[in-house]
């Protein structure tokens, strides 16, 4: 059947390509065409940049409150929850994962929007009386480019959104090339509301063609982007020449610290949700199970066993457990990284094949995979899989459990499982990573800051951090009452 092309948001209208260039969406479980969007050219990315440098420095923006800023966070959050499922199940449809997920993940877009609007309601700034009185302002930056990943399409637009809406600057906005459709349907919502023009704009096509000029171009402060580490490399070289500021969400290659004194099954059914939630499409997943080594046999038993019944199937099928990885290119991808673990003398104790039977072979499934019999230097214990893909090695000390939990170039999360609360926090504040997680796995609050160590990047998403990451810092010092500098005599000697 033909589809009406979806459009470009830019400078408050709708718009194509000026190439006049489209792209098919499909569904990762069936392979189906459910969507035509605009693929954008660098020309459009010019055009969304000029029109947000326009509207931030000469439009009605810059006179909008913290309160009337607030007002809008909250009326966003609330088209979301009004469209909550219809959003929800376009997720499915675009990204693969079961509904319930798509479900949370809306949930969590709508809560940062709220949440920000009670945080950009508090004070940020400071005061100091001393020998003169000074303030501390913090001032939005001004144009934010924003580019996310495919794994939280709608939920990773919100965490960048809020926060640089909040603190009052403007965005031109970039969802991942595949998974497009929960984006814009939240600029279509978004367009409803009195938001001026080019305050938000939301550009589509390939980060290849059009990111360069989204993180190079003279009229952009800051960049914000959640993704891959190679990227991100990229897109701090092409920030240097503006000295931008930039934000970076990157890789990981998270590790689960099992001691022996844990209840198993429990930890085992956190060691399957760290790495099978999302299709293991998780910047944080725990894909290095590090289990100690009195009850390896044992906990990799159950975990292999359990991991053979997760029901694999179509997101928006009842009862599914995990969907399918978010396109077929990724699927090659995955299925090498697994081919290559097995070159390397890496055992597979369960999966490693995509799943063809029936309707599965017109997605793109791959089996739930674990690897034991892992030495440290192999790429499937270093480098980021980013699919349903585990690593289990044993360790026999807790210094050999940190020092195999610090033993890669990422450091975006981990956890440590044990009954013995001093020695968590001890393993805790020796693992470099920058969320860590006790006895549990993947909560996440928009409270708190996110980001990571090493190449997992820096600067935080999320929290009062992410506001503040948002803001240049604007230091005013007054002499209220006008009084003499004194420091020449010949002022003295007229006086």
């Amino acid at each position: 059947m033909p589809f009406n092309v979806k459009k470009m948001y830019i400078n408050g209208e709708w718009v194509n390509s000026q190439a006049d260039q489209s792209r098919e969406i499909l569904n990762p479980a069936t392979g189906e065409v459910i969507a035509v969007v605009a693929e954008g050219t660098v020309e459009d990315v010019k055009h969304a940049i000029h029109s947000a440098r326009k509207a931030f420095d000469e439009g009605p923006w810059r006179s909008f409150s913290a309160q009337d800023r607030a007002s809008l966070l909250l009326q966003i959050s609330s088209l979301i929850d009004e469209h909550k499922e219809e959003l929800a199940k376009l997720e499915t449809m675009n990204n693969g994962k079961p509904l319930r997920e798509a479900l949370s993940d809306v949930e969590t877009a709508s809560d940062a929007f709220r949440y920000y609007a009670g945080l950009v309601r508090t004070s940020l700034g400071e005061t100091f009386d001393s020998t003169i009185d000074s303030i501390v302002i913090q001032e939005p930056i001004g144009v934010c480019t924003q580019i996310v990943p495919w794994n939280f399409p709608l939920q990773m637009a919100a965490w960048k959104l809020a926060p640089c809406l909040a603190a009052g600057n403007v965005s031109v906005f970039k969802p991942a090339e595949t998974t497009p459709l929960s984006a814009i349907r939240l600029f279509e919502l978004m367009s409803e509301l009195d938001i001026p023009p080019g305050v938000v704009n939301l550009v589509l096509g390939a980060g290849r063609v059009i990111g360069n000029e989204l993180t190079s171009n003279e009229h952009v402060d800051k960049v914000s982007f959640t993704g891959g580490t190679v990227t991100g490399k990229k897109i701090m070289a092409n920030s240097i020449e503006t000295m931008k500021k930039v934000t970076l969400e990157l890789g990981g290659k998270s590790p689960v610290v099992v001691f022996s004194d844990v209840n198993i099954d429990t930890t085992v059914e956190y060691a399957l949700f760290g790495i099978f939630l999302g299709a293991g499409q998780v910047c944080s997943a725990g894909s290095r199970i590090l289990v100690h080594e009195d009850i390896y046999q044992e906990f990799i038993g159950k975990m292999t066993a359990h991991a053979e019944q997760i029901v694999v199937g179509n997101g928006l099928d009842e009862g599914v457990e995990m969907g399918p990885v978010a396109s077929e290119a990724h699927m090659h991808k995955v299925l090498d990284f697994i081919q290559t673990g097995e070159r390397e003398g890496a055992t597979l104790a369960t999966g490693g094949k995509r799943i063809v039977e029936g309707n599965y072979g017109k997605g793109y499934f791959i089996e739930p995979t674990i690897f034991t019999n892992v030495s440290n230097n192999m790429s499937v214990v270093q480098e980021e899989i980013f699919g349903p893909v585990v690593t289990v090695q044993t360790f026999s000390s807790e210094e050999e459990a940190v020092r195999l939990a610090n033993s890669t170039k990422y450091g975006l999360a981990g956890a440590v499982f044990t009954n013995d609360f001093s020695r968590a926090l001890r393993v805790t504040k020796s693992m470099k990573a920058g969320t860590v997680w006790i006895n549990k796995y993947h909560s996440v609050n928009n409270q708190l800051p996110w980001g990571g160590f090493k190449q997992s990047g820096f600067g935080r998403d999320l929290g009062k951090n992410s506001l503040l990451e948002y803001t240049e810092t604007k230091v005013v010092n007054m002499n209220i009452h006008s009084s003499a500098v004194g420091f020449y005599k010949s002022f003295s000697d007229n006086s």
